[in-house]
Protein backbone atom coordinates (compact mmCIF):
# COMPACT_ATOMS: atom_id res chain seq x y z
CA UNK A 1 0.00 0.00 0.00
CA UNK A 2 1.60 2.97 -1.02
CA UNK A 3 0.50 5.82 1.61
CA UNK A 4 1.95 8.45 -0.57
CA UNK A 5 -1.52 8.09 -2.65
CA UNK A 6 -3.78 7.78 0.27
CA UNK A 7 -5.76 10.76 1.81
CA UNK A 8 -4.33 13.10 4.90
CA UNK A 9 -6.90 11.72 6.87
CA UNK A 10 -6.47 8.07 6.18
CA UNK A 11 -2.48 8.43 6.56
CA UNK A 12 -2.56 10.12 9.70
CA UNK A 13 -4.79 7.00 11.03
CA UNK A 14 -2.56 4.21 9.13
CA UNK A 15 0.70 5.37 9.01
CA UNK A 16 2.05 3.19 11.56
CA UNK A 17 0.80 0.03 9.37
CA UNK A 18 -0.80 -3.34 10.49
CA UNK A 19 1.49 -5.74 12.43
CA UNK A 20 1.89 -4.02 15.63
CA UNK A 21 4.23 -5.55 18.22
CA UNK A 22 1.79 -8.69 19.71
CA UNK A 23 -0.96 -7.83 17.30
CA UNK A 24 -2.07 -4.97 19.21
CA UNK A 25 -4.55 -2.56 17.67
CA UNK A 26 -2.83 0.89 18.90
CA UNK A 27 1.07 0.91 18.98
CA UNK A 28 1.46 0.17 22.69
CA UNK A 29 3.78 2.15 25.27
CA UNK A 30 7.42 0.89 25.35
CA UNK A 31 7.65 2.00 28.68
CA UNK A 32 11.32 0.92 29.35
CA UNK A 33 14.72 2.62 29.31
CA UNK A 34 16.93 0.04 27.67
CA UNK A 35 16.47 -2.96 25.74
CA UNK A 36 17.94 -6.42 26.10
CA UNK A 37 20.02 -8.26 23.76
CA UNK A 38 20.06 -12.00 22.67
CA UNK A 39 23.87 -11.75 22.83
CA UNK A 40 27.10 -10.18 22.79
CA UNK A 41 27.16 -10.32 19.46
CA UNK A 42 23.65 -9.17 19.07
CA UNK A 43 24.60 -6.02 21.19
CA UNK A 44 28.00 -4.94 19.27
CA UNK A 45 25.90 -5.51 15.72
CA UNK A 46 22.99 -3.23 17.35
CA UNK A 47 26.01 -0.49 17.79
CA UNK A 48 27.93 -0.77 14.73
CA UNK A 49 24.89 0.35 13.44
CA UNK A 50 25.16 -3.07 11.45
CA UNK A 51 21.16 -4.28 12.00
CA UNK A 52 18.03 -2.37 12.94
CA UNK A 53 16.98 -2.48 16.51
CA UNK A 54 16.97 -0.90 20.19
CA UNK A 55 19.54 0.05 22.55
CA UNK A 56 18.18 2.87 25.08
CA UNK A 57 15.36 5.38 24.73
CA UNK A 58 17.58 8.56 24.53
CA UNK A 59 18.34 6.74 21.28
CA UNK A 60 15.41 5.30 19.79
CA UNK A 61 12.02 4.09 20.95
CA UNK A 62 9.70 1.62 19.48
CA UNK A 63 6.91 3.95 20.49
CA UNK A 64 8.37 6.69 19.24
CA UNK A 65 9.81 5.36 15.58
CA UNK A 66 5.72 5.05 14.87
CA UNK A 67 5.43 8.76 15.83
CA UNK A 68 8.10 9.73 13.85
CA UNK A 69 6.65 7.66 10.88
CA UNK A 70 3.38 9.16 11.09
CA UNK A 71 4.65 13.00 11.42
CA UNK A 72 7.08 12.15 8.56
CA UNK A 73 4.14 10.53 6.32
CA UNK A 74 2.15 13.95 7.14
CA UNK A 75 4.44 16.28 6.29
CA UNK A 76 5.38 15.00 2.75
CA UNK A 77 9.40 14.00 3.84
CA UNK A 78 11.60 11.47 4.75
CA UNK A 79 12.07 11.57 8.24
CA UNK A 80 10.95 13.04 11.30
CA UNK A 81 12.44 13.26 14.66
CA UNK A 82 10.64 13.85 18.04
CA UNK A 83 11.72 15.52 20.89
CA UNK A 84 10.65 16.58 24.35
CA UNK A 85 9.33 20.18 23.81
CA UNK A 86 8.94 22.49 21.20
CA UNK A 87 11.88 25.18 21.98
CA UNK A 88 14.03 21.61 22.18
CA UNK A 89 13.39 21.20 18.22
CA UNK A 90 14.05 25.12 17.91
CA UNK A 91 17.45 24.54 19.26
CA UNK A 92 17.67 21.24 17.09
CA UNK A 93 16.72 22.94 13.92
CA UNK A 94 19.55 25.27 13.99
CA UNK A 95 22.37 24.04 15.75
CA UNK A 96 23.43 20.83 14.23
CA UNK A 97 23.70 23.42 10.98
CA UNK A 98 25.83 25.97 12.63
CA UNK A 99 29.14 26.93 14.16
CA UNK A 100 30.45 29.48 15.80
CA UNK A 101 31.04 32.45 13.44
CA UNK A 102 27.81 31.19 11.45
CA UNK A 103 25.18 33.89 11.00
CA UNK A 104 21.42 33.24 11.00
CA UNK A 105 18.56 35.19 9.62
CA UNK A 106 15.67 34.94 11.67
CA UNK A 107 12.04 36.54 10.92
CA UNK A 108 11.55 39.71 13.80
CA UNK A 109 7.96 38.23 14.82
CA UNK A 110 8.25 34.76 16.54
CA UNK A 111 7.40 33.53 19.93
CA UNK A 112 9.48 34.67 22.88
CA UNK A 113 11.60 32.10 24.34
CA UNK A 114 12.53 31.44 20.19
CA UNK A 115 13.37 34.84 20.26
CA UNK A 116 15.88 34.57 23.14
CA UNK A 117 17.49 31.86 22.18
CA UNK A 118 18.80 32.80 19.07
CA UNK A 119 19.27 36.17 19.57
CA UNK A 120 21.05 35.80 22.98
CA UNK A 121 21.75 32.60 23.50
CA UNK A 122 23.63 31.44 20.50
CA UNK A 123 25.50 34.63 20.73
CA UNK A 124 27.39 33.35 23.23
CA UNK A 125 28.05 30.25 21.21
CA UNK A 126 29.40 33.10 18.28
CA UNK A 127 26.31 32.52 16.54
CA UNK A 128 25.05 35.94 15.40
CA UNK A 129 21.63 37.10 14.09
CA UNK A 130 19.58 39.55 12.28
CA UNK A 131 15.43 39.89 12.96
CA UNK A 132 14.55 41.05 9.47
CA UNK A 133 10.32 40.77 8.41
CA UNK A 134 10.68 37.78 6.33
CA UNK A 135 7.09 39.17 5.04
CA UNK A 136 9.23 41.40 2.67
CA UNK A 137 11.73 38.89 0.93
CA UNK A 138 14.01 41.98 -0.33
CA UNK A 139 15.45 42.68 3.53
CA UNK A 140 16.38 38.64 3.88
CA UNK A 141 18.34 39.40 0.79
CA UNK A 142 19.54 42.21 2.34
CA UNK A 143 19.90 40.90 5.31
CA UNK A 144 22.55 37.85 4.00
CA UNK A 145 25.87 37.72 4.50
CA UNK A 146 29.05 34.74 3.70
CA UNK A 147 28.37 33.68 6.87
CA UNK A 148 24.31 33.00 6.59
CA UNK A 149 24.01 29.48 7.13
CA UNK A 150 20.36 29.74 8.19
CA UNK A 151 17.17 31.91 7.40
CA UNK A 152 14.79 30.89 10.65
CA UNK A 153 11.07 32.01 10.40
CA UNK A 154 7.68 31.47 11.48
CA UNK A 155 4.33 31.49 9.24
CA UNK A 156 1.98 32.01 10.37
CA UNK A 157 3.84 34.40 12.95
CA UNK A 158 3.61 34.08 16.76
CA UNK A 159 1.51 36.16 17.80
CA UNK A 160 0.50 38.77 15.05
CA UNK A 161 -0.16 36.12 12.06
CA UNK A 162 2.18 37.68 9.89
CA UNK A 163 2.38 36.09 6.77
CA UNK A 164 5.97 34.91 4.73
CA UNK A 165 5.96 34.01 1.47
CA UNK A 166 7.50 30.18 2.33
CA UNK A 167 8.51 29.80 -1.69
CA UNK A 168 9.76 33.08 -2.29
CA UNK A 169 12.30 33.19 0.57
CA UNK A 170 13.19 29.50 -0.41
CA UNK A 171 14.44 30.74 -3.85
CA UNK A 172 16.10 33.81 -2.42
CA UNK A 173 18.37 31.58 0.31
CA UNK A 174 19.16 28.49 -2.11
CA UNK A 175 20.71 30.75 -4.23
CA UNK A 176 23.71 31.38 -1.91
CA UNK A 177 22.87 27.49 -0.18
CA UNK A 178 21.07 28.84 2.99
CA UNK A 179 18.85 26.60 4.50
CA UNK A 180 15.44 27.69 5.31
CA UNK A 181 14.14 26.27 8.13
CA UNK A 182 10.17 27.29 9.47
CA UNK A 183 8.50 26.71 12.61
CA UNK A 184 4.81 25.59 11.27
CA UNK A 185 2.92 25.41 14.77
CA UNK A 186 0.03 27.75 13.92
CA UNK A 187 -0.34 26.03 10.64
CA UNK A 188 0.04 22.27 10.85
CA UNK A 189 0.96 19.92 8.57
CA UNK A 190 -3.09 20.02 7.42
CA UNK A 191 -3.37 23.29 6.42
CA UNK A 192 0.29 24.12 5.00
CA UNK A 193 3.28 21.78 4.62
CA UNK A 194 6.37 24.17 3.72
CA UNK A 195 8.64 21.55 2.62
CA UNK A 196 6.53 21.29 -0.65
CA UNK A 197 7.49 25.40 -1.35
CA UNK A 198 11.24 24.92 -1.14
CA UNK A 199 11.90 24.72 2.70
CA UNK A 200 14.26 22.54 4.02
CA UNK A 201 13.31 21.92 7.41
CA UNK A 202 10.25 22.28 9.40
CA UNK A 203 9.82 21.83 13.02
CA UNK A 204 6.75 21.88 15.29
CA UNK A 205 5.76 22.39 18.65
CA UNK A 206 3.96 19.53 19.03
CA UNK A 207 2.00 20.55 22.59
CA UNK A 208 -0.17 22.83 20.36
CA UNK A 209 -2.23 21.29 17.32
CA UNK A 210 -0.48 18.20 16.86
CA UNK A 211 -1.64 17.03 19.96
CA UNK A 212 -4.48 19.04 20.31
CA UNK A 213 -5.24 17.71 23.58
CA UNK A 214 -3.51 20.17 25.86
CA UNK A 215 -2.03 17.29 28.32
CA UNK A 216 1.66 16.79 26.54
CA UNK A 217 5.04 18.97 26.17
CA UNK A 218 6.31 17.82 22.95
CA UNK A 219 7.97 18.37 19.45
CA UNK A 220 9.26 17.65 16.09
CA UNK A 221 11.91 18.44 13.52
CA UNK A 222 11.49 16.69 10.18
CA UNK A 223 13.07 16.93 6.55
CA UNK A 224 15.47 14.63 4.36
CA UNK A 225 17.17 11.78 5.65
CA UNK A 226 20.46 12.95 5.58
CA UNK A 227 19.70 16.63 7.61
CA UNK A 228 17.85 14.41 9.94
CA UNK A 229 20.56 12.08 10.77
CA UNK A 230 22.67 15.48 12.19
CA UNK A 231 19.35 16.34 14.46
CA UNK A 232 18.84 12.66 15.14
CA UNK A 233 22.50 12.64 16.56
CA UNK A 234 22.22 15.98 18.46
CA UNK A 235 19.13 14.50 20.06
CA UNK A 236 20.88 11.30 21.12
CA UNK A 237 23.89 13.20 22.57
CA UNK A 238 22.36 16.34 23.99
CA UNK A 239 19.27 14.41 25.47
CA UNK A 240 15.58 15.72 24.82
CA UNK A 241 13.98 12.80 24.18
CA UNK A 242 10.26 12.65 24.35
CA UNK A 243 9.07 9.99 26.71
CA UNK A 244 7.46 6.67 25.33
CA UNK A 245 4.03 7.85 27.14
CA UNK A 246 4.11 11.02 25.66
CA UNK A 247 4.93 9.46 22.24
CA UNK A 248 1.43 7.79 22.57
CA UNK A 249 -0.58 10.46 23.70
CA UNK A 250 1.36 12.38 20.86
CA UNK A 251 0.46 9.82 17.89
CA UNK A 252 -2.84 9.42 19.89
CA UNK A 253 -3.88 13.39 19.15
CA UNK A 254 -2.52 12.90 15.60
CA UNK A 255 -5.26 10.55 14.53
CA UNK A 256 -7.81 13.30 15.06
CA UNK A 257 -5.94 15.81 13.82
CA UNK A 258 -7.42 16.81 10.18
CA UNK A 259 -10.96 16.48 11.98
CA UNK A 260 -9.73 18.78 14.54
CA UNK A 261 -8.30 21.31 11.91
CA UNK A 262 -11.30 21.35 9.81
CA UNK A 263 -13.25 22.57 13.34
CA UNK A 264 -10.82 25.10 13.89
CA UNK A 265 -10.02 25.99 10.66
CA UNK A 266 -14.09 27.24 10.61
CA UNK A 267 -14.71 28.52 14.36
CA UNK A 268 -11.45 30.48 13.60
CA UNK A 269 -13.06 32.00 10.70
CA UNK A 270 -16.33 32.73 11.87
CA UNK A 271 -15.05 34.36 15.15
CA UNK A 272 -12.82 36.83 13.02
CA UNK A 273 -15.57 37.46 10.86
CA UNK A 274 -17.57 38.54 14.09
CA UNK A 275 -14.44 40.65 15.82
CA UNK A 276 -13.32 42.15 12.30
CA UNK A 277 -17.54 43.85 12.10
CA UNK A 278 -17.63 44.69 15.72
CA UNK A 279 -17.48 48.29 16.75
CA UNK A 280 -15.23 48.13 19.90
CA UNK A 281 -12.34 46.13 17.97
CA UNK A 282 -9.89 48.36 16.01
CA UNK A 283 -7.54 45.95 14.59
CA UNK A 284 -8.04 41.79 13.84
CA UNK A 285 -4.89 39.69 12.17
CA UNK A 286 -6.59 36.84 10.78
CA UNK A 287 -4.81 35.22 7.53
CA UNK A 288 -8.63 34.03 6.57
CA UNK A 289 -9.80 37.59 6.46
CA UNK A 290 -9.73 39.38 3.02
CA UNK A 291 -8.20 42.31 4.87
CA UNK A 292 -5.27 40.59 6.31
CA UNK A 293 -1.80 42.41 4.67
CA UNK A 294 -0.83 38.28 4.09
CA UNK A 295 -3.96 37.23 2.48
CA UNK A 296 -2.92 36.18 -0.95
CA UNK A 297 0.35 34.63 0.16
CA UNK A 298 -1.69 32.75 2.98
CA UNK A 299 -4.27 31.88 0.22
CA UNK A 300 -1.45 30.38 -2.05
CA UNK A 301 0.72 28.07 0.78
CA UNK A 302 -2.28 27.42 2.75
CA UNK A 303 -5.51 24.96 2.47
CA UNK A 304 -6.48 26.64 5.86
CA UNK A 305 -6.39 29.10 7.74
CA UNK A 306 -6.94 27.53 11.73
CA UNK A 307 -7.82 29.15 14.76
CA UNK A 308 -4.91 31.95 15.88
CA UNK A 309 -6.88 35.82 15.89
CA UNK A 310 -4.59 38.22 17.14
CA UNK A 311 -6.83 41.64 18.21
CA UNK A 312 -6.64 45.10 19.28
CA UNK A 313 -9.89 46.62 21.60
CA UNK A 314 -10.46 50.80 20.69
CA UNK A 315 -10.16 50.73 25.10
CA UNK A 316 -6.21 49.79 24.49
CA UNK A 317 -4.79 48.08 27.44
CA UNK A 318 -7.10 48.69 30.09
CA UNK A 319 -9.97 47.09 28.09
CA UNK A 320 -7.89 43.96 26.56
CA UNK A 321 -7.49 43.54 30.68
CA UNK A 322 -11.34 44.00 31.69
CA UNK A 323 -12.29 41.73 28.62
CA UNK A 324 -9.50 38.59 29.82
CA UNK A 325 -11.70 39.42 33.11
CA UNK A 326 -15.30 38.85 31.48
CA UNK A 327 -15.06 35.87 29.85
CA UNK A 328 -16.46 32.74 30.94
CA UNK A 329 -16.37 30.16 28.04
CA UNK A 330 -13.02 30.53 26.47
CA UNK A 331 -9.93 30.08 28.94
CA UNK A 332 -7.83 32.57 30.21
CA UNK A 333 -4.28 30.61 29.60
CA UNK A 334 -1.11 30.53 27.55
CA UNK A 335 -0.37 27.61 24.78
CA UNK A 336 -2.56 27.05 21.74
CA UNK A 337 -4.36 24.16 19.50
CA UNK A 338 -6.41 22.63 22.08
CA UNK A 339 -9.82 21.67 21.96
CA UNK A 340 -10.79 24.33 24.09
CA UNK A 341 -10.56 28.31 23.16
CA UNK A 342 -7.32 29.86 25.08
CA UNK A 343 -7.43 33.79 24.73
CA UNK A 344 -4.36 35.28 26.51
CA UNK A 345 -2.23 38.77 26.95
CA UNK A 346 0.92 38.46 24.82
CA UNK A 347 3.00 41.59 26.25
CA UNK A 348 2.97 40.47 29.50
CA UNK A 349 2.52 36.54 29.04
CA UNK A 350 4.23 34.44 26.43
CA UNK A 351 6.06 37.30 25.12
CA UNK A 352 6.81 39.64 28.25
CA UNK A 353 10.47 39.38 28.13
CA UNK A 354 10.85 40.59 24.80
CA UNK A 355 12.36 44.48 24.56
CA UNK A 356 9.15 46.42 24.61
CA UNK A 357 11.28 48.26 21.06
CA UNK A 358 11.57 44.47 19.38
CA UNK A 359 7.79 44.05 20.80
CA UNK A 360 6.74 47.42 19.24
CA UNK A 361 8.24 46.82 15.74
CA UNK A 362 6.98 43.52 15.75
CA UNK A 363 3.28 44.98 16.16
CA UNK A 364 2.85 43.35 19.19
CA UNK A 365 1.57 46.23 21.08
CA UNK A 366 0.29 46.02 25.05
CA UNK A 367 -3.41 46.13 24.20
CA UNK A 368 -2.91 43.05 21.38
CA UNK A 369 -4.90 39.92 22.78
CA UNK A 370 -4.18 36.56 21.48
CA UNK A 371 -6.71 34.27 20.90
CA UNK A 372 -6.64 30.36 19.98
CA UNK A 373 -9.92 29.00 18.81
CA UNK A 374 -11.21 25.77 19.89
CA UNK A 375 -13.88 23.20 18.92
CA UNK A 376 -16.65 24.63 20.65
CA UNK A 377 -19.85 25.28 19.09
CA UNK A 378 -19.24 28.18 17.34
CA UNK A 379 -22.04 30.45 18.62
CA UNK A 380 -21.21 29.59 22.11
CA UNK A 381 -17.61 31.36 21.73
CA UNK A 382 -19.61 34.01 19.76
CA UNK A 383 -21.90 35.07 22.68
CA UNK A 384 -19.17 35.02 25.06
CA UNK A 385 -16.72 36.96 23.26
CA UNK A 386 -19.98 39.41 22.90
CA UNK A 387 -20.79 39.59 26.55
CA UNK A 388 -17.51 39.87 27.48
CA UNK A 389 -17.13 43.28 25.08
CA UNK A 390 -20.73 44.60 26.75
CA UNK A 391 -19.20 44.55 30.18
CA UNK A 392 -15.78 45.61 28.97
CA UNK A 393 -17.55 48.80 27.17
CA UNK A 394 -19.51 49.45 30.22
CA UNK A 395 -17.20 49.46 32.66
CA UNK A 396 -14.42 51.53 30.76
CA UNK A 397 -15.94 52.97 27.71
CA UNK A 398 -14.62 53.00 24.48
CA UNK A 399 -11.93 55.09 23.41
CA UNK A 400 -11.80 55.95 19.28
Amino acid sequence: MNKRKLGFTTRQIHSEGHGKPKNSHVMPIFQSSTFVFDSPEHGAALFANEIEGHIYTRISNPTTEALERTLANLENTEQAIAFSSGMASVVASIIPFVESGDHIISGDTLYGPSLHVIGDIFSKWGITSSFVDTADPDKIAKAITPKTKICFFETPANPTNKITDIAAVAEICHKRGIRVVIDNTFATPYNQRPLEYGCDIVMHSATKYLNGHGDIVGGCVMGNAQDMALVKKFRTDTGPCISPFDSFLFLRGLKTLSLRMERHNSNGLRIAQFLEKHPDVKMISYPGLPSCPGYQVAKKQMSGFGGMIAFELKGGFEAAKELLKNIEVCTLAVSLGTLDTLIQHPASMTHAKVPKNLREQQGLTDDLIRMSVGCEDVEDLIADLESALEKTRKKIGVRT
